[in-house]
């Protein structure tokens, strides 16, 4: 009777923990405003708002930061005033998520208005999606990717891709419907794994010609279909730089919005130092090589403007700390120093 009455508690001790979890709380609120339109629609009366124009976000600096506003549903209604727009306008925004408090946050895309006048308005400018992710704070950069690749996954999903028809989203913007055919389309990420070599005591590192001049990163590659990760790891070194895998492991996942909509599957992988000999394909990579740890500790203190050297050529630099080639690279050195 004691053992029931113990289970009795734990149930009901973890259904409390669980109704009173502000993480639950939250993610049940936006599945709320997800599902119901005329809800969502009162949230954007209330939410907060980040601009894009033409997907590139709108940011501001101040002193040395760049910040990424967070303008309020009165001051949207005031800007589209200015430009003569009515308030509809908020209603091609998209859901991006909510505070703790259940403040929604919403993202728009004010790509059809004169953009040189909303910077200064709001004193700011739009940024490079590529460039704002490694200067912008590392809570807001999960955000802009996610806001950037959903706007521009409504943008290419107007029509469906069995009648020709166009498609309705809803109100959040977390689907469209062909009412013709029934069928129901969701945003969607393309898996990629993205893995740092070791041979023991070396990593390889690699670029591609459209790298900016210097960085290295560990190799990357989508996902075929039919594959899994392991599988895709082991191909992608094979193809790319000729070597086999002898083993590897997973260390962590992130969404990347380039080309599109990623999801990048961190791995270390180990090969065999004897057979560790690259065999480069030319046609995907611009350059690879072993790096000692010593090379690898001073490429992470290297800053793209400080690598060019007076002869011209460049000293090797590596992805800032808010790529996740930056943290594969930051843990093999730990592994090699502990």
């Amino acid at each position: 009777m004691a053992a029931i009455y113990q289970a009795v508690y734990r149930r009901a001790s973890s259904l409390f923990c669980r109704s009173h979890s502000t993480y639950v709380r939250k993610m049940r609120y936006l599945n709320e405003l997800k599902e119901d339109d005329s809800l969502c629609r009162q949230a954007q009366t209330s939410g907060t708002f980040y601009l894009f124009h033409h997907l590139s976000p709108f940011l501001q600096k101040v002193g040395k930061k760049y910040l990424v506003p967070q303008l309020s549903a009165a001051e949207m209604k005031r800007i589209l005033e200015k430009f003569n727009e009515t308030e509809q306008w908020i209603e091609k925004s998209v859901l991006i998520g909510c505070s703790d408090e259940h403040v929604p946050r919403f993202a728009l895309d004010l790509g059809a208005l004169e953009k040189s006048v909303i910077e200064s308005e709001l004193k700011g400018s739009f940024t490079d999606l590529r460039k704002a992710l490694f200067i912008v704070d590392g809570t807001d950069s999960p955000l802009l990717a996610s806001a950037q690749s959903l706007l521009r996954w409504h943008d290419s999903h107007q029509y469906c891709s069995k009648t020709g028809q166009p498609t309705q989203r809803n109100v959040a913007g977390s689907k469209r419907v062909c009412h013709a055919s029934g069928i129901t389309y969701y945003p969607q990420m393309s898996p990629v794994v993205i893995t740092l070599v070791s041979d023991g005591s070396r990593c390889l590192l690699a670029r591609q010609p459209s790298f900016p001049q210097g960085m290295y990163t560990a190799l990357s590659g989508f996902c075929d279909m039919g594959e899994n990760v392991e599988e895709t790891v082991r191909r992608e070194v094979a193809e790319e730089v000729g070597l086999e895998v002898e083993s590897l492991r997973y260390s962590a996942s992130q969404h990347w919005p380039f080309p599109s909509s990623c999801l990048m599957i961190a791995c270390h992988a180990l090969v065999r130092a004897q057979q560790a000999e690259i065999s480069m394909n030319s046609l995907e990579l611009e350059e690879a090589q072993w790096f000692g740890l010593e090379e690898i500790v001073e490429g992470l203190k290297r800053e793209p403007r400080s690598s060019k050297q007076d002869d011209g050529s460049f000293l090797p630099w590596f992805p800032p700390k808010q790529a996740i080639a930056h943290q594969l690279i930051c843990e093999w050195v730990k592994q090699q120093t502990s």
